[in-house]
Parts: C-alpha cells; structure tokens; sequence
C-alpha cells in the first residue's frame, strides 16, 4: 500500500514537471497545420490533439473500468426511456433477466429536454396505458386551434380544417422535461437502470467491427488539455446491443453514420433552431387549452420558420412560446435569437405578454428533413431512435400522423411562402457577406425582449470552468481565416447561447475567436451551421449543460 502511494506521488511530481515544461516550451500562440501565419490556441481537447503524443500524460494511469449490460441506451429523453420501459415490460412479460442501462448526460433527467411541446398520444396509450392514473403531467388537453400568417402589423387567421395535421385536438400541450422525468420514473419502478450525469463520450468497438458499447467520457481534465490531481478515466458500459437516442444531431451518431455509411441512401438532413420562453402572463389573458402557431414576419421569403404559443393548465397562468428558424437561411447576418426577440412584438403577441413575466429560456436544434432523411437505422449492435437519426417521434420512432405534420407544413412554406431549397446541407447556404445585407435589429426593451446574456442565466447553464472546451475546432486558423473574413463571424449570431465571439488580439493587430464554452446550451446548431464545418461538438464532463426545468 505504501509502495502504491509513494508510485502514485512520484507520478504526480512528473506529472507536475511536465506541465511546468510544457508551459515553457509550447506558448499559446503556435503554427496550425494548415498555414503558416501564427494564430492563438483555441482547441486543447484530446479528440483534435491525442493525449499519447502530449508528454504531459506519460505515467497517466488510462486503464477503465468495465460493466457489462443486456441493453445499454444513450439519452434518457423520450425515445430513450420509452425502448427501456418497452424492454423490461417484454422481459417481466416473458420472466426473463434482463439488464437496460440508460446513460443521460444532464444532471437529472429531464433537464436537457426542450420541446413545444404538442403531445399526440397514442404511443403512451400503447406504452402505458393506465398512464392517468400514474399520475402523467398531461394536464392541458388542446381545446382551441389557431393558425395564422402574420405580416409586420397584422394576423391573417388560416382555417383550419378536420382532418389537417394542425388540427391538434385530443393532443396535449405539455412540458417535456416534466414529462420526460415522468417517463424515468415509470423505468426505474421496472427495473431500469438510470445513470444521470454521465456522458457517453465514446462508441466501442469489437474486432469484427460490431459495435460492443460506449465509453462515458474522463473527468478532470484541465482547460489546458493537462490532467489535474482529480483525473479519473471514464468507464464502459459493454452490452449485446446498444441504442443511440442522443436527439438531434448526436455527436456518436455522426461518428456512426461514416463508420456503417448509415446516410448511403437518403438525402442529406436538413435542421432548424427552435427558441422558446415560459411566461408567466395576467390571468385575463390565459385560455388553457389554446394553441397558436403562424408563419410568416418576422422572417422573410428566402427563411423558412413559424411560431407557437401554447396556454398551459399547470396551476399558474403560464404560456410556451417558442420560435424556430430554418438552418438553410442563407444571410450570415441573420440572428435567430434576435428575430425570435423581435417576432414577441408583433401586436397579436405583445397583447398577450404585455404584464408578464419571463421565467425560462432555452433553445435546441431539430430535424425538418423529412421522411426521406432518415438513415438506415440498424447497424451491427446497435440501432438509432428517436429524434438522432431524424424521425422526430420520441415514444414512438415512426408514428405518421407526426411525419405527415412535418411534411404538410414544410411543403406550405417552401411552395408558397419562401424559395428556399432541399436536400441541400445547411452549412453551404450561407452566401458571403459582402452578397448581403446587414440586419438592424430593435434593441431589446427588457419588457418583452430582452438581451442574450440575462436570457443564458434564466436556462440554469453551468459547465466546470476549468475544463477543456467541448466546442472544438479542427482547425484553429479558421474561424478568422474563412468565417471572420467571408462571412463577418456567423457563430457569433447564430449561437443562442453567447458561446462564440470575435475579440481583439492582445497586439491589437487583428482579431481571434473566444470560445464561451461555460455558455453552451447543447443546441448543436454551430455544429450544424458552421460554413466551414470546422466546428465538432463533443461531450463536456457529465452534469454540465442546461438545467431546464419542465421545458
């Protein structure tokens, strides 16, 4: 034991020696791979620069620890926990042992979870059916439609007829992350296992090249890319079969669809960014039951988007309202934060928040491609659910009545309200900035808009500072290079979160890109719309993220 001690000091002091020569000899400012002007460090994660060939990692111990599982799911959202219900409903059906493990990246469950949200419910019929008297947070029944499109001053109401997809009676308007703790609730009195606050960070693999189960990610390490005294390796979690339910755009599910070339035979996805606030509003305004959708201003022709505005029953007059804009925009000037601000002024949504009160935030992208985006979703050992490889139906990963909703209201806008094109990648929409013209956008009047900062704190967002960021660059000379340059830095405006911004250098002789990564609300958009697809968004350590409450 002593021997175990004295070793395990004696690595601390190399360790620590390393470090200390490393910092002399590796200055912040270093030639990338690419050019050879000098730019400052950004990216120290050990995904872009590997820890065996950093010196300050010799005598690391890196071996992990293994558990073995039947059943090992990512993401306990609700394509995730519903697989896990389903699974050990059919073992105790068939009196047979059956291990499911669900790793969650959020603290709690639930509390990465943002959505409208318009609850069709069969799946949760079929799944549980006596989920009323489980005691489901599906507490507002939709009892009035409204459709509109909306010009700057004025609603032109849209009918709408039985029949349509936007007809949503017998649906329910909930919040998601209520329900989707409900869900984890109903798993765990089951059997599930549930492992909130750990990140699956890594897909493993057998020799054959099957996929034999995930690795969550290593903790400790500081935001220079060094281990701390705290390091611990992550563990795996091997299992028969392992399902990827990471929602849209998970960063294993992008490693899977190259690794089983799993998009051969589809057109590429397409996304949005939907933005949405909870309002607490005077009681003469609420109608529970009531849902509002429009398309329409504040965007124009070219950008595809709408708008809801759902009137919740939860005990308190409180209302969902979200905005979501097409990642296809093509204007590097556009800021959907700042048009999602500006579309709450419209007179058919001031008169309803005007004395409110705005208690959340938050923001996360979806999937718009439609049915003919969806991967192949098996693979050996494994298979993708719900919204990672696109089918946007969490309980139920092919219900059609969500399909054609999508479908229906995509279809609208491209024909008759926007020329926007398909089955193109978002990333190379945007045309370059001097092809452009700059957007003036109202400055908020902390009433019913409000800046971008005050909005982040109201999500709960908190990351362990001293961490490597998990926004990662593949190439550090590229955001000014080719992003800065070409398209006057749309990261900046296109983050819902304040992560990425332009600065001066400390020379004062250009500019580098700060990387905000404690801001990060895992929306994945820069991963997405980044023009120069530089950006490669991994895991930061368990338990950092939003902390959405019932959004």
């Amino acid at each position: 034991h002593r021997l175990a001690l004295a070793e395990q000091k004696s690595r601390k002091c190399i360790r620590a020696l390393k470090v200390v020569q490393a910092e002399h000899v590796a200055p912040q400012v270093y030639s990338t791979r690419c050019s050879s002007s000098t730019v400052p460090r950004i990216t120290t994660h050990y995904t872009v620069y590997p820890r065996d060939k950093d010196p300050r990692w010799e005598g690391v111990e890196m071996e992990r620890f293994a558990d073995e599982a039947d059943v090992v799911i990512v993401g306990g959202g609700p394509a995730g926990l519903s697989a896990a219900i389903r699974l050990k409903q059919l073992a105790n059906q068939h009196e047979k042992e059956l291990r499911v493990c669900v790793v969650e990246k959020a603290s709690q469950i639930g509390a990465h979870t943002l959505s409208g949200a318009c609850l069709e419910a069969t799946a949760l019929n079929e799944l549980i059916p006596d989920w009323k008297e489980r005691g489901a947070p599906l507490n507002t029944p939709v009892t009035e439609d409204k459709f509109s499109i909306l010009t700057e001053k004025y609603r032109i109401p849209v009918p709408i007829l039985p029949g349509l997809p936007m007809n949503n009676h017998g649906n329910y308007l909930v919040r998601l992350g209520n329900f989707v703790r409900w869900l984890g609730e109903q798993a765990e009195e089951l059997g599930v296992e549930l492992y909130p606050g750990y990140a699956a960070a890594e897909v493993l693999f057998h020799e054959d090249g099957s996929v034999k189960g995930i690795a969550t990610n290593d903790v400790g390490i500081g935001k220079d890319g060094s281990p701390k005294d705290v390091f611990e390796r992550g563990m795996e979690l091997h299992a028969k079969v392992t399902l990827f339910g990471e929602g849209c755009h998970g960063h294993l599910a992008k490693q899977l669809y190259k690794q089983f070339n799993l998009r051969e035979n589809c057109e590429p996805q397409t996304y949005a960014i939907g933005l949405k606030e909870l309002w607490v509003i005077d009681e003469k305004k609420w109608r529970p039951g009531r849902a509002e959708h429009s398309v329409g201003w504040p965007l124009n022709r070219n950008t595809y988007g709408g708008s809801f505005l759902y009137h919740l029953n939860e005990g308190e007059p409180l209302v969902a309202l979200g905005f979501v804009v097409g990642l296809d925009y093509t204007n590097p000037y556009l800021s959907p934060f700042r048009e999602f601000q500006r579309w709450k002024h419209h007179p058919s949504l001031m008169s309803t928040l005007e004395g409110g009160n705005r208690i959340a935030y938050g923001a996360r992208a979806l999937n718009e491609g439609g049915f003919q985006s969806i991967p192949k979703l098996t693979f050996p050992g494994g298979m993708l659910i719900g919204c990672s490889p696109h089918t946007h139906t969490h309980n139920k990963s092919a219900f059609f009545t969500f399909l054609l909703l999508f479908f229906f209201v995509s279809c609208l806008q491209i024909t008759i309200f926007t020329q926007s094109t398909i089955y193109c990648l978002d990333s190379a929409q945007l045309k370059p900035a001097k092809d452009c013209a700059p957007i003036e956008y109202p400055k908020p009047d902390g009433k019913i808009s409000f800046d971008l900062l005050s909005s982040v704190a109201l999500s709960g967002t908190n990351h362990e500072h001293d961490q490597p960021p998990h926004l990662t660059l593949k190439d550090d000379s590229v955001p000014v290079a080719q992003n800065l340059a070409v398209y006057d830095g749309p990261e900046q405006r296109f983050c819902p979160a304040g992560v990425y911004e332009y600065v001066p250098l400390e020379t004062g002789d250009g500019m580098r890109l700060q990387i905000n990564a404690q801001n990060c609300v895992h929306c994945k958009t820069c991963d997405i719309k980044d023009p120069s697809q530089n950006i490669n968004w991994v895991v930061p350590e368990g338990s950092g993220g939003p902390a959405y409450n019932g959004m």
